[in-house]
């Protein structure tokens, strides 16, 4: 993986499937925020005047349920945001952007959670000054939260669609259609970007050698069940390269 500060960065997984991603700039960032933060406040106002009829029976109480409510509510929706669309908030869906594992993994719900937590230390010692000196320092552009999470935020590429015709010109049969929640999880987990270089494979397999394309096609094959599990009986008597196409035949095509 690449280590100098750039605008793009080169991601090898532990599979050796690799791809690059676009790091998203201090400015977009700050400009999702500041939609996330509007929306957040538009809630509050919300709660708030709910908490208020409260207020006329005790204080103190709350008081103390102001506190908690905001707590949940700012970290809540950020929290189910990420985790619901996939690494994004509202702002960042607006923005184009979107939360990554750092090592091209699936984004699990602890990252997220982390990620989100840690904000009490980004903002430190006020407008978050601390986590944008971790992001503009950072060769990945990572504040604080997402250094311990392991995450990075990106921007969404458009691609145009990939010519499937060569990818998939060999096999009808695939063992992974009608598997829904499989389908499921491999079309959220599978970054744009590694489903591309798996296409890219399939149709330059013709002009691999053997050892070559047995390797390349097992590390595909490697990198797609550990994004998520797949269960045995998909994939008995199924090579490498055929349970590549199959992924790539239900994130593309069978919908």
């Amino acid at each position: 993986m690449s280590r100098e500060r750039s605008n793009v960065l080169r991601m090898r997984t532990p599979e050796g499937v690799e791809f690059s991603l676009c790091i998203a700039s201090p400015v977009l960032r700050l400009v999702a925020m500041t939609v996330d933060w509007a929306a957040v406040s538009a809630a509050w106002s919300v709660v708030a005047g709910l908490l208020m009829i409260l207020a006329t029976l005790s204080v103190d109480v709350a008081r103390m349920l102001e506190i908690a409510a905001f707590f949940v509510l700012s970290q809540g929706y950020r929290i189910a945001a990420e985790w619901k669309w996939n690494g994004q908030t509202l702002g960042k869906r607006l923005l184009g952007l979107r939360v990554v594992d750092s090592e091209g993994r699936r984004l699990t719900f602890e990252q997220v959670v982390i990620r989100n937590l840690l904000r009490f230390a980004d903002v430190l010692p006020g407008a978050y000054l601390l986590g944008g000196a971790s992001a503009l320092l950072s060769p990945k552009g990572q504040r604080l939260g997402d250094i311990a999470a392991g995450t990075l935020v990106v921007r969404v590429q458009s691609f145009a669609a990939p010519d499937l015709g060569r990818a998939l010109s060999s096999g009808k049969y695939n063992s992974l259609r009608g598997q829904v929640p499989v389908v499921a999880r491999l079309r959220q987990a599978v970054p744009r970007e590694a489903a591309l270089v798996a296409v890219q494979a399939l149709s330059r397999r013709g002009e691999l050698e053997a050892g070559a394309r047995l390797e390349l096609f097992g590390e595909l094959a490697a990198y797609f069940r550990g994004v998520t599990r797949v269960p045995a009986e998909l994939t008995d008597g199924l090579s490498d390269e055929q349970f590549v196409r199959n992924v790539v035949d239900v994130i593309y095509v069978s919908r």
